[in-house]
C-alpha cells in the first residue's frame, strides 16, 4: 500500500471517536484474534499499561521520558491525536513515519480482512491502531512501550498486553454511557487492567473507587502501591499545574516497580525526565502577551485542574476569555459551570465531528448555569479564535479548551497567529 491507501484503509473502519461506542462494542476477543494472526506482537515487547480518567496521558509522557533519559528505546501509544494520526505511535519521541505506517498497514490488512470475512463486527479504527502500535514497537525493537488505555480499561483493546506494571491514575465521571454512572462503577472498569501478580500503582484517592482498586488488586494477588492525595515529588516538572505533582508521583512509583522488575533507572534519569517532559495541549502556554493557553479539558476533573492552574499561574491577568467546544457525551453542563467560575467571556463553537455540541446549545447551558455571562457563538473554531484574539489586550488571557478535537483543529492557527 501507499501511505494514502493505508490511511484510507485505516479510516475506512468504524471509529468510536466519531460515533461513541456502546457497551456491546467493547470486547477483547476480536482484538486478541487480530493479534494472533499477526504473531502476537504484544507479547514481544515489555509494556507499562496506564489508565485513568484524569492524568493518564501526562503520566504516560512522564514515564516514557524518564525511561528515555535512562537510555532505553521507548515506544509510546496514546490517543486521540491532536493534528496527525501518527502522533499516536511514537518511538523515542518520533512519530511513526509515513513509509513505516504504510508498511505496517500492508502487513495487518490481510488479517483484518480475514476476520471481517469470518462474520461478526468489523475491526475498529482503534483496534487497528493498537495492533499497528504493537507491530511498530516490535519492528523498532523497543526496550519497553508505555501504552495508554483508550476507553475504560477492562474491555479496551490495549488490555491484551501483559505489562510489567499497571497504573491507574485518578478516577472521575467520564464516558458514563459506557463505563457506569458512579465512581465505583468507573473504577471497576479502570481496574480491569490489573493482571494476576503484576504490580499496580493506584493514584485513585476517593474512598469508594480506591477500595474498588484495592479489592481488585487483592483478588489478582497484585502488589499494590497507592499514591495519596496531595502527594508531591522533589523534582522540577516540565508540565504546568499542581495536579501534575500527583501524576508525577504515579510515574515515579511506576518507575520504581520497573526497577524491581530488573530495569535499572537512576535517580538522575528520573529528575531529568520529569524536568524535560512535554505533553502538547495540556495547559500549554502558546503565547505571553496576551497569555494564550491550549488545553484539552473534556471532563469535570480536568476542567477543575485547568481553572486551578490558571488561577495559580497567572494571578494578574485582566480579561479572561475561553474558546470552548465539547462533545455531547461529556458532562458539558458541569464543565461549563466550572469554567464560568473563572472566565469572563465565552467564545462558543463546535469542531468537525458529529459528536460536538452545537454552540447555540452551549449558549443555552451557559445562560442557565451563569446568567449574564458574556458570550458569542461561532460556526467554526477558526472564527471563534479570530474573535477572541481580536478582542484581547496584552494584559489578557485566552484559553482554548473543551476537547482534543478543538485543540487539534486550532493548534497550528493559534501557534502561527501568536508568533505573528
Amino acid at each position: 500500500m501507499t501511505y494514502d491507501e493505508a490511511i484510507a484503509f485505516w479510516y475506512g473502519r468504524i471509529n468510536f471517536e466519531v460515533r461513541a461506542a456502546q457497551p456491546a462494542d467493547l470486547k477483547l476477543e476480536r482484538m486478541a484474534a487480530l493479534l494472533r494472526l499477526l504473531g502476537d506482537p504484544h507479547d514481544r515487547v515489555r509494556t507499562v499499561h496506564v489508565t485513568g480518567t484524569k492524568g493518564k496521558g501526562s503520566t504516560c509522557a512522564m514515564i516514557a521520558q524518564v525511561l528515555r533519559c535512562a537510555g532505553y528505546r521507548v515506544g509510546l501509544f496514546t490517543s486521540p491525536h491532536l493534528e496527525h494520526v501518527e502522533e499516536r505511535i511514537q518511538v523515542d519521541g518520533a512519530n511513526i513515519s509515513h513509509p513505516e505506517l504504510a508498511a505496517r498497514i500492508t502487513e495487518l490488512a490481510p488479517a483484518v480482512r480475514a476476520l471481517e470475512a469470518s462474520g461478526g463486527p468489523g475491526v475498529s479504527f482503534f483496534e487497528i491502531g493498537t495492533a499497528l502500535g504493537f507491530l511498530h514497537f516490535c519492528y523498532r525493537r523497543c526496550d519497553v512501550a508505555v501504552v495508554e488505555v483508550g476507553l475504560g480499561g477492562r474491555f479496551d483493546s490495549t488490555n491484551v498486553c501483559h505489562p510489567l506494571v499497571s497504573v491507574v491514575t485518578n478516577v472521575g465521571l467520564d464516558h458514563t454511557a459506557q463505563l457506569g454512572n458512579t465512581l465505583e462503577e468507573i473504577a471497576y472498569q479502570k481496574a480491569g487492567i490489573i493482571k494476576p501478580r503484576v504490580p499496580v500503582v493506584s493514584g485513585v484517592t476517593r474512598p469508594g473507587p480506591r477500595e474498588v482498586v484495592r479489592r481488585t488488586a487483592a483478588e489478582m494477588s497484585a502488589p499494590l502501591r497507592e499514591i495519596d492525595e496531595g502527594a508531591t515529588v522533589p523534582f522540577t516538572i516540565g508540565l504546568l499545574g499542581q495536579h501534575q505533582q500527583h501524576n508525577a508521583a504515579c510515574a515515579v512509583a511506576a518507575v520504581a516497580e520497573l526497577r524491581a522488575a530488573g530495569m535499572p533507572v537512576s535517580g538522575a534519569a528520573v529528575e531529568r525526565g520529569l524536568a524535560t517532559v512535554r505533553w502538547p495541549a495540556r495547559v500549554e502556554v502558546i503565547g505571553e502577551r496576551p497569555v494564550v493557553i491550549l488545553d484539552t479539558a473534556h471532563n469535570v476533573p480536568s476542567a477543575e485542574a485547568l481553572v486551578r492552574t490558571l488561577r495559580e499561574a497567572f494571578p494578574t491577568v485582566q480579561q479572561k476569555t475561553v474558546v470552548f467546544a465539547v462533545s455531547a457525551d461529556k458532562q458539558y453542563q458541569d464543565i461549563t459551570r466550572i469554567l464560568a467560575g473563572y472566565f469572563d467571556r465565552f467564545y462558543l463553537t463546535k469542531y468537525a465531528n458529529p459528536r460536538a455540541v452545537p454552540p447555540e446549545k452551549l449558549a443555552a447551558v451557559l445562560a442557565e448555569v451563569a446568567p449574564g455571562k458574556a458570550f458569542s457563538t461561532h460556526a467554526k473554531p477558526a472564527d471563534a479564535w479570530a474573535a477572541a484574539r481580536a478582542a484581547a489586550t496584552p494584559a489578557d488571557l485566552i484559553c482554548v479548551t473543551g476537547s482534543v478535537f478543538l485543540a487539534g483543529e486550532l493548534r497550528l492557527l493559534v501557534s502561527s497567529s501568536t508568533l505573528a
